[in-house]
């Protein structure tokens, strides 16, 4: 099995296995996931930057901005979401 091929197929099952990893959370537990996640999103951004300094050719360097694009999208729509659930549970005022 070539490496890429190898990667490629480490990439498929973890994506089948995230998915179905979060799709069996009870709904209580979604928020502290969330504050979670989103602190590993930030970590995969400082590592995309990284990845993007090190980058030796324009492709490389394309797909390293990409990754640092998708992973800010990522990170701030994880806090706006959690923010928004973290609404819910405020009481309302008066």
């Amino acid at each position: 099995m070539s490496n890429g091929l190898a990667l490629l197929s480490i990439f498929v099952l973890s994506i089948f296995i995230g998915f179905e990893v979060v799709s069996k959370v009870s709904t209580t537990l979604h928020t502290p996931l969330m504050s979670g996640a989103n602190a590993i999103h930030g970590v995969i951004l400082v590592g995309a930057i990284l990845v993007a300094d090190r980058s030796s050719s324009n492709l490389q360097l394309t797909m390293s901005i990409i990754a640092v694009i998708l992973a800010t999208v990522n990170m701030v729509g994880g806090f706006v979401v959690t923010d928004r659930m973290l609404e819910m549970f405020k009481g309302k005022k008066k």
